[in-house]
């Protein structure tokens, strides 16, 4: 006659070698999910940002076409947009300069250009050299 040994389980947090995997798995996987987080953050900031331009550039010009409008009041309504949207280190360019000289029927373009570096949640590490540009044109009324 044989006897049958029953043993229990052992219970309680650092019962048998699954524990040493648990922390294994944790160091490999922890930084890359880390990275991937901070890698949406930074593309999700440039498509902020991106969008931030078309939408002050399109509004610069829709402000330059109007009769009687001037170079200082385009400068003006882009400048309020973009600190509003909390872009840093932007340039306005216009074309012609002074809209002013614009007449029915002509074209006129707005230029928004940024550094994408002084403009990022995450320090800028994916996209460290990028410089973002976005132009309007539209017909003067």
């Amino acid at each position: 006659m044989s006897v049958i040994r029953i043993q229990k389980p052992r219970s309680g947090p650092k019962s048998g070698p699954r524990f040493g995997v648990a922390v294994v798995e944790l160091a490999v996987c922890l930084p890359v999910l880390v990275i991937l987080t901070l890698a949406t953050i930074e593309a999700c900031t440039l498509l902020f940002v991106q969008q931030s331009l078309k939408t002050t550039a399109f509004e610069g010009a829709r402000v330059g076409i109007v009769p009687g409008a001037m170079a200082t009041n385009v400068a003006f309504q882009c400048e309020t947009l973009l600190d509003d949207h909390s872009v840093q280190s932007y340039t306005v360019e216009m074309d012609p300069a002074d809209p002013a000289t614009l007449k029915q029927g002509d074209w006129f373009t707005v230029t928004v250009t940024a550094a994408f570096a002084d403009n990022t949640m995450a320090g800028g590490w994916l996209y460290i050299d990028k410089t973002l540009q976005k132009s309007v044109s539209l017909r003067a009324e």
